[in-house]
């Protein structure tokens, strides 16, 4: 028997995903981890290459950060957290501006 050990925000996202996406458990939380690495990276402060698609249906290859040093000066009021709708957000470099995606629609991180 194998254990697989999340952390709250990791499960939370796993049913989110399995909820929207109605695919298996497993599917569910592998793409809720993929994710909590996109963010761990996304703050690191490291420039990082990720995919996902976008509600159009098109294939976005994204450089992004949300490292607090990087977008301090870019982020605007006291808006609600991206989590509260299941979606996460980053600083998009190319575009230079805050950018989101549903958590299902993540692709893969580089």
């Amino acid at each position: 028997m194998q254990a697989i050990i999340l952390s709250s925000n990791t499960a939370i996202r796993a049913e989110v995903i399995t909820l929207r996406t109605n695919a298996r458990k497993i599917d569910g939380i592998s793409k809720a981890v993929l994710v909590e690495q996109l963010k761990e990276k996304l703050k690191s402060g490291k420039i990082v290459k990720f995919a996902y698609l976008k509600s159009n249906g098109e294939v976005r290859i994204a450089f992004g950060t949300t490292n607090h040093d990087f977008v301090k000066d870019k982020v605007y009021g006291w808006g609600a957290s991206r989590e509260n709708y299941a979606t996460t957000a980053y600083f998009d470099l190319e575009k230079c501006s805050w950018r989101s995606f549903r958590w299902e629609n993540l692709i893969a991180v580089f």
